[in-house]
């Protein structure tokens, strides 16, 4: 027989802020990188968790998705049961809620994970055994399919600023700045979204303060685009970078606002 503490949700309940669009860039860039997986599976499910006080992201996610995989499912995951009460109105044909925590409650792998703004509140510390948690449940790889997908990160308020890792089953593969490009002074400014696992690591002697060092200078260089435009800019300034950084996107996507980079090149040191 189940205990109540066995069957209890894993993890603790957010501040559960959340806008409309709040993650529209996010959900922008996991539609192209990750829609064909998403198609190549016959039955896809997506995971929205820890959702937050309204429904809005979950309701969201699935719209763009089904953009380019029409037969995505999302189910939307809380931890606090009165948020799941309040999402049930607005369930419809392919999108339930569930209570739920890091255990994910959805009977078969999911092919996408997104948790943005999860964990924040966490320690440091405690971010690797989430990650290995919430990998262990995606969908495997195989022959045909690089696997499910985890997106985890962190943005603003009204989702000017983003900035998220991917992890496959295998562990993390990428991590991916994003900004509407009229709100920047310089892309250090990213800083302050960046997810727990680089947070703090952001000081001299970190992989990760080296690469905005680089790409506060490739802006700087790049100044003189700034008659053509921000967007501009910012495309000469990440076409800079890779001379020194895995970039791992092309034009398409720098023009969106965003870059990617190879989570090695920025792992935390020891």
């Amino acid at each position: 027989m189940t205990s109540r503490a066995a069957s209890r949700p894993v993890g603790t309940v957010t501040r559960g802020t959340t806008n409309p669009n709040r993650l529209r860039r996010m959900d922008r860039w996991i539609a192209v990188t990750h829609g064909a997986e998403l198609r190549r599976a016959g039955d896809p499910v997506a995971v929205d968790l820890g959702y937050g006080a309204a429904p809005w992201t979950a309701v969201e996610l699935l719209e763009r998705l089904r953009t380019v995989a029409p037969r995505t499912r999302v189910v939307g995951v809380e931890i606090e049961p009165a948020r799941v009460a309040a999402a049930k109105p607005y369930e419809r044909d392919g999108l339930v809620f569930r209570h739920g925590g890091f255990e994910i409650p959805v009977p078969q792998r999911p092919h996408l994970v997104r948790a943005a703004n999860v964990l924040r509140q966490y320690d440091e510390a405690e971010v690797a055994a989430v990650w290995e948690r919430l990998c262990a449940r995606l969908a495997p790889a195989s022959r045909e399919s690089r696997g499910g997908l985890l997106v985890e990160g962190t943005c603003d308020e009204i989702g000017r600023r983003h900035v998220w890792v991917a992890l496959g089953p295998e562990g993390p593969r990428t991590v991916t700045f994003a900004t509407r490009l009229g709100s920047l002074e310089r892309p250090s400014d990213l800083a302050e979204r960046l997810p727990k696992a680089l947070i703090h690591r952001n000081v001299p002697g970190e992989p990760v303060h080296a690469f905005l060092r680089d790409f506060d200078r490739a802006w700087a260089a790049a100044a003189p685009y700034a008659s053509y435009g921000t967007r501009q800019r910012w495309i000469r300034t990440v076409r800079d970078l890779t001379a020194d950084w895995p970039v791992l996107d092309g034009p398409s996507r720098w023009r969106q606002g965003e870059v990617t980079v190879a989570w090695g090149a920025l792992a935390p040191v020891g």
